[in-house]
């Protein structure tokens, strides 16, 4: 899905942009922040009240969907927009966080990961492919692709391993994905090493995505690594895409998220 995204207004001080992009359920302006409605609920809010704030787009969470209440059913009540009475934007994350946070109950390998539910201790299998499926299946507006969030601190050749297969899958996750309303954004891994960063959105460009995602910071790393990493990929990204700086939310202040181009 081509997402039309024009940008508005430029700061070259900081790379910020003011930008607009169109999906199924409505116009989008960047940068925006996003809600977390982690289980097709944002906690103490209500839909409405969303509206009332003029919120455009919120966030799933694909792992959480796909054990409870499973993404079939969503699908079969209409889809998550349907499940959750909600007309607006919707962006799925792929369940790639839940890989880096489930460290002690999952194994990687290069068909996918392989985890413990946290809630009945059952074992599951998710690839790339798969985790298009789902995500296709609640029927979101913007998905994303499968990748591994790279642990603070690892070795250079892990990160390096580690952002490799998350090309790989990437890949495969262009090859899987079919809902042609539903845009797919690519995730620039590579931890602190821009090296490794540049290498990703290398790679993820030549793939080709509807917009790019910068993954696995403020999960432990100092936070002038942190700062030195988006000073250096931001201007990078590609001009005429949606940029999303995922994980941030309350960690950081939002103009500082605002300065360096971040969320879509």
């Amino acid at each position: 899905m081509q997402l039309d995204f024009q940008v508005i207004a430029r700061d070259p001080e900081c790379e910020a942009r003011h930008g607009r992009f169109q999906t199924v359920h409505g116009t989008v302006e960047t940068p925006v922040f996003m809600p977390v409605g982690t289980q097709a609920s944002v906690k103490s809010l209500s839909p409405d009240e969303l509206e009332q704030l003029d919120t455009r787009i919120l966030l799933g969470n694909t792992y959480h969907l796909y054990l409870r209440p499973g993404a079939e059913l969503v699908a079969r009540l209409g889809g998550l927009h349907r499940f959750m009475r909600w007309e607006r934007g919707i962006l799925t994350d792929s369940g790639g966080y839940q890989v880096f946070s489930l460290a002690k109950t999952r194994s990687i390998e290069e068909q996918g990961v392989v985890f413990q539910s946290h809630l009945d201790g059952s074992r599951h299998l998710i690839t790339p492919e798969e985790a298009v499926r789902i995500q296709s299946l609640l029927g979101s507006d913007i998905a994303m692709c499968f990748d591994e969030c790279t642990p603070y601190p690892a070795s250079y050749d892990y990160v390096r391993d580690s952002m490799e297969r998350t090309v790989r899958w990437a890949e495969r996750c262009k090859l899987a994905h079919e809902r042609n309303e539903q845009a797919l954004f690519g995730i620039v891994q590579g931890g602190v090493h821009l090296d490794l960063r540049q290498q990703c959105l290398e790679q993820l460009e030549e793939i080709g995505f509807d917009g790019y995602a910068i993954g696995s910071l403020a999960v432990g790393e100092p936070k002038e690594a942190m700062l030195e990493v988006l000073a250096q990929l931001t201007p990078l990204l590609p001009a005429n895409h949606p940029r999303y700086l995922m994980g941030w939310g309350l960690r950081r202040t939002w103009w500082k998220a605002c300065a360096w181009g971040g969320h879509v």
